[in-house]
């Protein structure tokens, strides 16, 4: 399958679970705010997901990914599921006794990771108590990480690209549904994750038997597959490990903070996660299982050839969504937010992390597309070396630039070590022979750069035209933000189009090519 058509359908049910995720936060905004419920659900969310990307997304992944792919390729199907199935099996057990332990020691463990609530007793228990109901979802979209690399390993991504969208929809109803009937409406997002994690296991399990991929627990084994995933994992695990410790970090010290910090990074952050799922996750996860095949037959041109295009398929699609957040992150979050609980305050607060993380955007979608280049290849220990180095980055800016800047310190200091960890892959790839810009990039590159310039002026321009649109009615500032980002999506592609970057015959292309 061509990659830019498995990048359009991940990408495509991505974009889905981003409008509704947006859906989703629009209400959390308006029944939550920027306050300590919100602060504390926000810490419950983000606690088992920490825990997620480092045992399934991060390390698990990338070391089980390439090993399946390779066998379903070179031992056929029987073989693959074999191993698939001890891979779950180990996942499980390992998974089941972390949850287990979590949930008898949380107390304990919110004392470390949020040390700043311990001032506030009544946010404190409540952030105990919301993650002890958040944390099984980890438990269960591990398990769904597994079945989606299985999944996306047979060129089927379309089902394991939905789950997201069940999630959103699970909070949706939760926040709709539950609300009137718990203590406050952060527990029942709670118990919306948690449903959330039975779903996306149910729809990914079915649809792995619908491929004959029926994975049955089993207990672990420990056969010479396995040792060779562990092996893997261990530098994988470690290297994912430091971007978690980053991320909890960064959690920690906004505990610090005032109150409301979380949430404003919180906010933003989700802004800015819709380019970097609908491109950067899309663009990763089609990628790895290319480029694993590609290698495995000795294609080292077609792999080198694959990395070219997706880099450039991240730019295009990246660099005018960055340069959008910059001119209009005031219009965007006020007219997305700005109503009930979260007040005009909240909405500028949000606008400037919004603001600093859009200039680290392309850096989190350029990273997704250079990884898989050693992951593709056994090499978990270049990226996990990398990783220490970008952590130390991380924590060194957060320490300097928290006290003038407060949370949009921490943004900044996120976007510093984004960077760093984007140039240090590129050059550690070019220098081992596994990546060279070829001329088309270089070429489409900075032709893209010059659109993203042109929308940028007829961005800004319209939006001091329209400014008392933006800040009227709120159906005028509805329809104005939409207005706007018309303009942006028009001037980019035309811009685009007449600068040659993209034609539509050259996509349709690219979409056949097999």
């Amino acid at each position: 399958m061509a990659l830019l058509r498995s990048i359009a359908t991940v990408g495509s049910f991505t974009m889905m679970s981003r409008i509704l995720g947006f859906v989703r936060d629009i209400l959390v905004a308006a029944i939550l705010g920027a306050g300590p419920i919100a602060d504390a659900f926000f810490i419950a969310f983000k606690f088992p997901n920490v825990f997620r990307r480092l045992f399934a997304e991060g390390a698990f992944n990338a070391a089980f990914v390439p090993l399946f792919a390779g066998k379903y390729e070179e031992d056929g199907a029987d073989i693959a599921k074999k191993f698939a199935e001890q891979a779950f099996a180990f996942l499980f057990w390992v998974l089941l006794v972390l949850l287990i332990v979590m949930e008898l020691s949380m107390p304990w463990a919110m004392q470390l990771f949020a040390p700043g609530f311990m001032d506030e007793p009544e946010k404190f228990d409540l952030a105990v108590e919301l993650t002890r109901i958040t944390f099984p979802y980890l438990l269960f979209i591990s398990l769904v990480s597994l079945m989606a690399g299985v999944l996306n390993s047979l060129n089927k991504f379309a089902a394991a690209a939905a789950t997201p969208v069940l999630l959103n929809i699970c909070l949706i109803g939760a926040i709709l549904g539950l609300t009137p009937h718990m203590e406050t409406p952060g527990h029942a997002l709670a118990w919306g994750v948690f449903g959330a994690g039975i779903v996306q296991f149910i729809w990914l399990f079915w649809n792995c038997a619908k491929h004959k991929m029926v994975l049955i627990l089993r207990l672990p084994s420990w056969g010479e597959d396995v040792k060779i995933m562990v092996k893997r994992i261990i530098p994988g695990a470690i290297g994912a490990g430091i971007y978690q410790v980053n991320l909890l970090v960064d959690m920690m010290i906004a505990t610090l903070l005032p109150t409301g910090s979380i949430s404003f990074l919180f906010y933003a952050d989700r802004i800015n996660q819709l380019p970097l799922g609908v491109v950067g996750v899309a663009v990763g996860t089609a990628l790895l299982p290319m480029l694993s095949r590609q290698l495995r037959s000795g294609d080292e041109k077609g792999a080198m050839e694959s990395l070219n295009r997706a880099l450039e398929f991240s730019l295009f699609l990246t660099l005018p969504a960055a340069a959008a957040y910059m001119v209009i992150s005031d219009p965007i979050v006020s007219v997305l937010f700005e109503r009930k609980e979260f007040t005009s305050t909240d909405s500028s607060a949000t606008a400037m992390a919004l603001f600093v993380y859009a200039f680290g955007l392309p850096a989190y979608v350029l990273n997704k597309a250079l990884t898989p280049g050693f992951f593709a290849r056994g090499d978990t220990k270049t990226p996990m070396i990398i990783a220490g180095v970008c952590m130390v980055v991380n924590i060194v800016f957060n320490l300097i630039l928290m006290g003038p800047y407060l949370h949009v310190g921490l943004a900044m200091a996120t976007v510093i070590s984004a960077w760093t960890n984007t140039f240090l892959l590129a050059i550690v790839l070019k220098k081992r022979g596994y990546f060279t810009m070829d001329k088309r990039l270089k070429s489409k590159a900075m032709r893209i750069i010059l659109s993203c310039l042109i929308m940028s002026g007829c961005l800004y321009g319209a939006m001091v035209w329209g400014d008392a649109f933006l800040t009227g009615a709120q159906v005028e500032r509805i329809v104005s933000l939409i207005a706007l980002i018309g303009v942006g999506l028009v001037t980019y592609f035309l811009s685009a189009y007449i600068l040659r970057v993209a034609r539509p015959t050259e996509l349709k292309s690219m979409l056949r090519r097999r």
